[in-house]
């Protein structure tokens, strides 16, 4: 019997999820990082075929599944301190429209992970001269923009309640579009208002369970 090529990628992709997802949970690894070094330890090879690579979702996913099965409540505890840091941050940085996104956002969020805004403002000047008078040490990087093909965004990155935020300044035509939810129906950045919603949803979810 000939195998069956589509059950055979599906299978290499799951393992290469649940490999990435741990490498994730345990190490702080980020996504793109442990998929590659997941692909090269289940396939051997250093340069895999692209569809054999599991997206950025199914990833996410094995390390929800991971971190119930393994996390206990000590990861529970620290997914709840840095969605309350990120909210104190969110509501100090209210006048620059703050999103938030990332791991912190998705709950999969582990003891090596920062926090990460996205500011939609007129001006990235603005927001570095807010956070330097108030004495807020900060370091200026570029990252790539989240819609791709154009030039990396500023991004500001400070310490914050003793949390790292790295926060990406764009301009405030770019949210247009920027709120449709992913292929999971999750969504890919929340303001203030939503995650809170969203925090007091997972807690209810929670206490049903």
């Amino acid at each position: 019997m000939m195998p069956n090529l589509n059950n055979d990628l599906i299978q290499l992709r799951a393992e290469i999820a649940l490999v990435a997802a741990r490498m994730i949970a345990q190490d702080g690894a980020d996504i793109d990082t442990a998929r590659r070094k997941a692909a090269r330890q289940v396939l051997g090879v250093s340069q895999p075929v692209p569809n054999m690579m599991p997206d950025d979702i199914q990833v996410e996913d094995e390390v929800r599944k991971y971190l119930a099965l393994f996390g206990g409540p000590a990861h529970g505890e620290r997914l709840a301190q840095l969605r309350a840091t990120a909210l104190q941050v969110m509501d100090a940085l209210a006048d620059f429209n703050p999103y938030i996104t990332g791991p912190v956002l998705q709950g999969t969020a582990g003891d090596y992970d920062d926090i990460h805004l996205q500011l939609f403002a007129d001006s990235a000047k603005e927001v570095q001269i807010y956070l330097l008078n108030r004495n807020v040490n900060i370091e200026i990087s570029e990252t790539p923009h989240f819609k791709g093909g154009r030039k990396p965004v500023e991004t500001v990155s400070f310490p914050w309640m003793k949390e790292t935020v790295h926060a990406q300044l764009f301009e405030y035509q770019d949210l247009r579009g920027a709120l449709k939810p992913r292929a999971d129906g999750r969504p890919q950045r929340l303001d203030a208002a939503g995650f809170r919603a969203l925090i007091a949803a997972d807690s209810t979810l929670e206490q049903d369970e």
